[in-house]
């Protein structure tokens, strides 16, 4: 889509005199046209709810807000919390907002993988999986590795195929790597979701024996309780971490969260024509190469966003109609 959206753009910026719209422009608005209407996702479905409860809706609520719900659904995340010390946890630096914090009590086992990385897959020469009895299809594993790559990678057992290996539900180590990665099995029985609390009543709560959090209902606070020094990298910056009470849930990988990720930063990517002086030519094969995360649909809203910061003001109905008249246009030549 974010070729197509460029060459519209173009297009358009043409027949307004605007010139030539450099690709490092055109990433940085297309960044910022798609944070817009992927926020806006948000307010819409906020409005269609408020909308609900005051019975204005209207019969195709239903459809509209299905449709809110799944493009926001296809930005969330489950991925467990790495620890960052004591009860203090660090939050994914893609967060948007957290839908959950759940604690997994029932520790299963741990190790660490000693083979080759396989996509979906987890080796340990240690490891006695059919023979314990305690590991179960079902069961969601963490990759408690602080240092990799995929740090805090969640998924579930989907069978277990030898003694050291096991398949799973996504991919949470390095493939093709030599092993060393943590890992923690948990059941996923008795979870507990953590209650959110605000930092100023959480002494309030934790010095009561009354409203004091358990490990039947545990509670969190945002920023964590000693990482009020903004940018300090020994205690975290504020926002960055949770702190989960009671201060005996320490197990690495029993703390994980639901979360809705912001989209990737879209990136068109080119060769340039000709000896240094040529155009920029798409090119999507490209290392770096992203295309927006939003669906086709929201096309129009693009081009018309991204116009709006080169500073031609168009509506996305009118991007409708100036893609018609290209396109007569186009074939008026060809006769």
């Amino acid at each position: 889509m974010i070729n197509s959206v460029r060459n519209t753009v173009q297009a358009i910026a043409n027949k307004n005199n605007y010139g030539y719209i450099s690709p490092q422009d055109f990433n940085l608005y297309s960044q910022q046209a798609q944070m817009d209407l992927f926020e806006d996702y948000f307010y819409q479905y906020n409005s269609w709810i408020v909308k609900q409860n005051q019975r204005v809706s209207g019969t195709g609520y239903a459809d509209i807000v299905k449709s809110l719900i799944e493009v926001i659904d296809s930005f969330s995340v489950t991925k467990g919390l790495i620890k960052q010390a004591n009860n203090m946890y660090n939050l994914p630096n893609d967060y948007y907002f957290i839908n959950k914090i759940n604690y997994y009590p029932n520790f299963i086992d741990s190790g660490t993988t000693t083979a080759a990385g396989v996509a979906n897959r987890l080796t340990d020469s240690a490891a006695t999986f059919i023979a314990s009895g305690v590991v179960k299809v079902g069961q969601i594993i963490t990759n408690t590795t602080s240092a990799s790559d995929y740090a805090g990678f969640s998924a579930y057992v989907v069978s277990i195929d030898l003694e050291t290996q096991l398949t799973l539900s996504a991919n949470i180590f390095p493939v093709g790597g030599v092993g060393g990665d943590t890992y923690s099995i948990y059941t996923t029985a008795s979870i507990v979701e953590a209650e959110r609390v605000n930092q100023n009543k959480i002494f309030y709560l934790t010095n009561s024996p009354i409203t004091a959090p358990t490990t039947s209902y545990p509670a969190y606070v945002l920023g964590g309780a000693t990482s009020s020094v903004v940018g300090d990298a020994g205690t975290g910056t504020l926002g960055n971490t949770i702190t989960v009470y009671p201060t005996t849930i320490t197990t690495a990988g029993s703390v994980i969260t639901d979360y809705v990720r912001y989209p990737l930063p879209p990136k068109w990517t080119y060769q340039t024509v000709g000896a240094g002086t040529g155009s920029p030519e798409f090119d999507p094969g490209q290392a770096d190469y992203q295309d927006f995360e939003l669906p086709l649909s929201d096309e129009p809203g693009l081009v018309a966003k991204i116009c709006q910061y080169v500073g031609i003001e168009i509506r996305e109905g009118d991007v409708y109609q100036f893609g018609k008249q290209e396109i007569v246009e186009d074939n008026q030549i060809q006769i």
